[in-house]
């Protein structure tokens, strides 16, 4: 519902982390009482296992939301009350409440001061072929310059899995990969199909709404309990706000410009075999305010998937359905699929080059398997 609001999302944060915070708070509430996972951050002295868990679970998750969207209190408090009231009154409901207000106040202090609210000079692109230049046709400023100085969840640093660099503008890997975004990723493209015009337009929203969406659809198709969805969802989303944060750091490195730069400036680009075309604009219109190299979307949604499938296998019947293209369902029958269809899509909507995809699906899967292999084990 907030991020469904116009505005809601502060501008400079990005909503990953947002996520990762609520679903590590959601968590940590109810394994204070469970017990059944090592803890993300907080640990509880003197828990009583008698507790309520949903009660936790609903506290925890009301006061991050309060601390991070304040100007919806209101509706949060009303919604809060009306899943409290689900629950029989007594001490449990209690000692329930009063652990979700605990853990809520100690994630979000741990996050306060993790560098997501430092504001850095606007950057100032060069005019050097191959370097990241703001996009036509509105040249918005580049965005997320400060993340990645945003400190992990859990990953080591934001560089600990950055992937090697773009290939040279010369090479036959980029002659191919700016081939291929000129002829399917053009607004007005002859040779992409109407089935990857669809799916351009379906993935061409926030991926990490996306997938938690997903994931909700998954949690409920394997009946999994309380305990068992608050894991799930905090491993991917803490995944999902490391890979970006490690995603700027190579967005910020490599400072590739997008396909919408290259094609239209390719005769600066020293490839005899990459041909300009100066009125090319992508299918979905604007690009996004930022470096290329690697995609986000390819990123967000393989380190979602690497998750899900670890969780809970990757078979799935799972009909996605979109914002940015209401209406429409896309079925897939696993995770993996449902991500190679998100990475690409960006390809047939003219935001990157499919070198860009295949080294954000790495990077995806590289920090998902670190923090699966490090984070929130079961005891």
């Amino acid at each position: 519902m907030i991020l469904r609001t116009p505005g809601a999302q502060p501008a400079t944060i990005h909503s990953t982390r947002n996520f990762a915070i609520m679903h590590a708070a959601i968590f940590d509430a109810v394994n204070a009482i469970e017990n059944t996972y090592t803890p993300y951050a907080v640990r509880l002295p003197h828990v009583s296992r008698s507790a309520s868990a949903e009660a936790a679970a609903d506290q925890a998750a009301h006061d991050v939301l309060v601390s991070l969207y304040p100007t919806f209190t209101a509706t949060l408090d009303s919604e809060l009350q009306l899943d409290l009231e689900g629950i029989p009154d007594g001490r449990k409901k209690q000692e329930g409440i009063e652990v979700g207000e605990a853990v809520a106040a100690e994630i979000l202090a741990l996050r306060a001061g993790d560098g997501s609210n430092v504001v850095l000079p606007a950057f100032v692109p060069t005019t050097q072929p191959g370097t990241y230049q703001l996009t036509p046709p509105n040249f918005a400023p580049a965005d997320f310059v400060q993340w990645p100085h945003v400190t992990p969840f859990a990953i080591a640093s934001a560089s600990e899995f950055r992937p090697g660099p773009p290939p040279d503008l010369t090479s036959d890997a980029y002659t191919q990969s700016f081939d291929q975004v000129k002829s399917l990723g053009f607004v007005g493209s002859t040779t992409r199909t109407a089935d990857q015009t669809q799916i351009g337009k379906f993935w061409n929203g926030n991926i990490q709404d996306f997938w938690n969406e997903i994931a909700q659809t998954a949690s409920l198709e394997h009946n999994l309990n309380l305990g068992q969805t608050a894991h799930l969802f905090a491993l991917m989303n803490i995944s999902a706000a490391d890979t970006t944060i490690a995603f700027f750091d190579a967005k910020y490195t490599y400072v590739l410009w997008r396909p919408v730069t290259a094609i239209q400036l390719a005769d600066t680009d020293g490839n005899p075999d990459t041909v300009a075309n100066t009125s090319w604009l992508p299918l979905s219109g604007k690009t996004a305010p930022d470096p290329s190299y690697p995609g986000a979307h390819s990123a967000i949604s393989f380190a979602a998937s690497e998750v899900l499938k670890s969780e809970l296998g990757d078979p799935i019947t799972l009909a996605v359905t979109s914002e940015s293209l209401p209406g429409v369902t896309r079925n897939f029958t696993s995770f993996s699929a449902a991500a190679e269809e998100a990475g690409l899509s960006r390809i047939f909507a003219g935001q990157h080059f499919l070198f860009d995809h295949l080294a954000g699906l790495t990077l995806g899967r590289q920090v998902a398997d670190s923090v699966l292999s490090t984070t929130l084990k079961r005891k």
